[in-house]
C-alpha cells in the first residue's frame, strides 16, 4: 500500500520532515526558521491537495533509487501505470526553432507508443515533446519544477491540467511551491531518473538540457542526439555530446534498434 502523507494518522511529524526536503531548505537554521512558520493547518490542506509516495513504496520506480540523490518523496497527479513503462526522456532548449519542434514530432511519431515520454512541461522542446505524445497516443510524464498546485508556464496551463487528468505529473516540492531557479536543475535529475534513455534536441552546450544528459550518464543510460546547424549556438550542445560519443539520431527507428525495443 502507498503510504499517503496524513496528519489525521499521527505521522505529523515525519509529513513536517517530509515538507522540509521538498520545500527547499538547504540549511538546519534555514529549516528551523521555516518551520517555525508553517500553519499546521494549512500544511495538512496542501498535503491533502495531491496524492504522494516515498522511496520505500512499491509503486516508487526502481530505476529512480538508482540515481545519485532520489527524492524522498514525489506528489503526483494521473496515473501511476505509466510509471511501469520503459520511457526515453525529451529535453532540449526552451527558445526551440521550427527545426527542432519538427524532428522532435517526427522522432517521437516514428517510435510508434513503444516507449513512454518524459519531459518537463517547459517552453520550447518539452512542451513539443508532450504534444508530440499526445498526437501520437503515447504515453507522457510531466515532471514539474513547482509544485502540482501551480502552473508554469502559464501558457501550458491546458496542457498541464489534461496531463494531470489522462497522462501522468509529478513533483518533488510541495503543492503549491512556486519556480525558483535551481528547481529546474534538481528536476532534470528525475526525467533522467525515470528513462531508459535520454533524447536532447537543440541545446546550448551550457544549458539544463546538457545537465539532464549529464545526469543519464551518471546512471548508465544512453544518450543520443539530434544533429543541426554548425552555424548555431542553439545546435552546439548536440554537437558536443555528439563528439563525446553520444548516438547520431534522425528517425524514431534509431532508438528502437539500439535499445532493442520491438
Amino acid at each position: 500500500m502507498r503510504k499517503i502523507i496524513d496528519y489525521e494518522k499521527g505521522r505529523g511529524e515525519e509529513v513536517l520532515r517530509n515538507r522540509l526536503v521538498v520545500s527547499g531548505c538547504k540549511e538546519p537554521f534555514d529549516r528551523l526558521q521555516k518551520a517555525k512558520k508553517l500553519d499546521p493547518q494549512a500544511l495538512r490542506a496542501e498535503f491533502h491537495s495531491f496524492p504522494s509516495f516515498v522511496v520505500d513504496d512499491s509503486v516508487y520506480p526502481a530505476s529512480l533509487k538508482e540515481i545519485y540523490d532520489p527524492p524522498l518523496l514525489l506528489f503526483y497527479q494521473g496515473n501511476l501505470d505509466l510509471l511501469q513503462l520503459p520511457a526515453l526522456a525529451v529535453v532540449g532548449s526552451r527558445m526551440a526553432s521550427p527545426y527542432g519542434i519538427q524532428a522532435v514530432s517526427k522522432i517521437i511519431t516514428e517510435l510508434q507508443g513503444k516507449l513512454a515520454i518524459v519531459s518537463g512541461l517547459a517552453r520550447g522542446i518539452d512542451t513539443a515533446a508532450h504534444k508530440a505524445a499526445l498526437r501520437a497516443a503515447t504515453p507522457t510524464i510531466g515532471i514539474l519544477g513547482t509544485g502540482l498546485g501551480r502552473v508554469y508556464p502559464l501558457e501550458n496551463k491546458r496542457l498541464q491540467e489534461y496531463m494531470g487528468h489522462h497522462q501522468l505529473l509529478l513533483s518533488e516540492y510541495g503543492p503549491q511551491e512556486t519556480a525558483k531557479p535551481y528547481h529546474f536543475p534538481n528536476r532534470n535529475r528525475i526525467i533522467a531518473g525515470l528513462s531508459v534513455a535520454v533524447l536532447v534536441a537543440e541545446a546550448k552546450v551550457r544549458s539544463g538540457s546538457l545537465i539532464t544528459a549529464d545526469r543519464a550518464l551518471e546512471s548508465g543510460r544512453e544518450i543520443y542526439a539530434i544533429p543541426g546547424s554548425i552555424l548555431l549556438e542553439s545546435h552546439e550542445g548536440c554537437h558536443q555530446l555528439l563528439k563525446e560519443g553520444a548516438r547520431y539520431v534522425s528517425c524514431g527507428l534509431d532508438i528502437l534498434n539500439d535499445l532493442n525495443v520491438t
